[in-house]
């Protein structure tokens, strides 16, 4: 038995890219930052993380347009690692999060659930950011 899970709650750095596959499938990514605090000799200490995330289908449309740069949100998916020629001609490899589900973060109006439970709440078009504040971690 093995299990592939991961959760993630932090902030997008950009709005998502929305492109769509050769059969018109849509395609959401976007970078999602987490950042860590610590006291290590009587200083602060923090380091921040950025995540490669990539929704499909009609979660990828919902992440398109209910989600903008510095809006907090919970995600959860699986991790995948695939590879790619560079425009070199060199392989590369890229890590992945492939979110099944996401949910914006910061009160109701902010709440939006993915095509499992499709309630995607009141006025979710605010353009306007949450407050910056310290992650829990």
């Amino acid at each position: 038995m093995s299990v592939n899970k991961v959760i993630l709650i932090g902030r997008l750095g950009a709005d998502p890219e929305i492109r769509y596959t050769a059969d018109g499938q849509p395609v959401a990514t976007f970078r999602l930052a987490t950042n860590e605090v610590w006291v290590k000799d009587g200083q602060k200490q923090e380091r921040t993380e950025w995540h490669r995330v990539v929704a499909f289908g009609r979660l990828a449309e919902i992440c398109g347009e209910y989600l903008a740069k510095g809006r907090q949100v919970y995600v959860e998916g699986r991790l995948q690692t695939r590879s790619y020629e560079d425009r070199e001609g060199i392989k590369r490899f890229i890590t992945e999060v492939v979110a099944l589900n996401m949910q914006m973060l910061g009160g109701r109006r902010d709440t939006v659930s993915t095509p499992e439970g499709e309630d995607l709440g009141p006025s979710l078009g605010s353009e306007e950011p949450p407050p910056e504040e310290d992650l829990p971690f």
